[in-house]
């Protein structure tokens, strides 16, 4: 895999790219060196983990090995591995995945099972997403809750042509991707929940940030360029105006103060009944907020 006239010339199977991958991402820095090149390898040869232990043996084609010697060089300089790649899962489901937008977290997968569990009562739900990015979140609502009509707000243009690509992939066809800047605009009609996973970083901390997320995720999903909070103040403005009677704020907040500081900005404008809730990783990440429309 150097690039030697004895490498290129040689034969190499799956266990031997494995190997050498632990060894080559382990010299280079990487905290987890075997599962790095355990997923190149996996999406190289749309193998799921297991098969790359059972098919040890198999021989790596040139063209392959040329296209995996591209990704790790790409992956050495911190790049994710989603976008090296081209894709991801979220909720079980297929993404398509550029620079784009950001890259969905397993975490954001805990906001997708409380906003599922709120609205199971409610025969045709309406939801509101802010910030539909690859389109995951309300894609992994529409796939458990094909009777919700979910409309999804995006600043970005080409974020919106890729969440609807993705829609597609997913069979999913009950969401209108709108393109609309939320700060300054408001879709029309009333929703049972507002959804969203907003920019919450503050200017001064995308510095603090890992190499991956700083130099490769788009910073308009990332910060406010603000102090993290604009967009909370936003939904505590107009939720009154957007809900029905007895509406619900779904939101994801950052880690430290964050949540705090959110819960407190909901208290000061008036919002009583709200409750952070944790994550899978035990970290208190999802807000939800009831408001009780006249």
């Amino acid at each position: 895999m150097t690039g030697s006239a004895k490498d290129n010339n040689r034969i190499w199977q799956v266990i031997d790219i494995l190997k050498w991958g632990e060894d080559y991402f382990k010299n280079k820095g990487f905290e987890s060196p075997k599962q790095e090149i355990e997923w190149l390898l996996c999406d190289l040869l749309e193998y799921k983990r297991i098969d790359l232990y059972i098919n040890f043996e198999n021989q790596i084609k040139k063209a392959q090995l040329n296209k995996l010697k591209s990704w790790i060089k790409r992956r050495v300089d911190r790049e994710p591995l989603q976008y090296i790649t081209g894709k991801t899962e979220f909720y079980g489901l297929k993404f398509k995945i550029n620079r784009k937008v950001l890259i969905p977290r397993p975490e954001t997968e805990r906001l997708v099972e409380i906003a599922l569990n709120s609205i199971k009562e409610i025969i045709e739900p309406e939801i509101l997403e802010v910030g539909a990015g690859s389109g995951c979140i309300s894609i992994a609502i529409s796939s458990e809750e094909p009777k919700a009509k979910i409309v999804s707000l995006e600043v970005s243009k080409d974020a919106i042509l890729l969440a609807e690509e993705n829609a597609n992939i997913n069979n999913i066809n009950n969401i209108n991707f709108i393109e609309m800047d939320f700060l300054k605009d408001l879709p029309k009609g009333k929703f049972d929940v507002i959804l969203s996973n907003p920019p919450y970083i503050s200017e001064l901390e995308i510095s603090t940030l890992m190499p991956e997320v700083k130099n490769y995720e788009p910073k308009i999903a990332l910060t406010d360029y603000g102090d993290g909070l604009i967009f909370y103040r936003r939904f505590a403005d107009i939720a009154k105006f957007l809900l029905k009677p007895s509406g619900l704020i779904i939101l994801e907040v950052g880690l430290g103060e964050h949540p705090t500081k959110v819960v407190n900005l909901f208290k000061e404008s008036g919002y009583e009944k709200i409750e952070l809730i944790k994550d899978f990783n035990n970290d208190q990440r999802i807000l939800k907020i009831q408001i009780f429309n006249e």
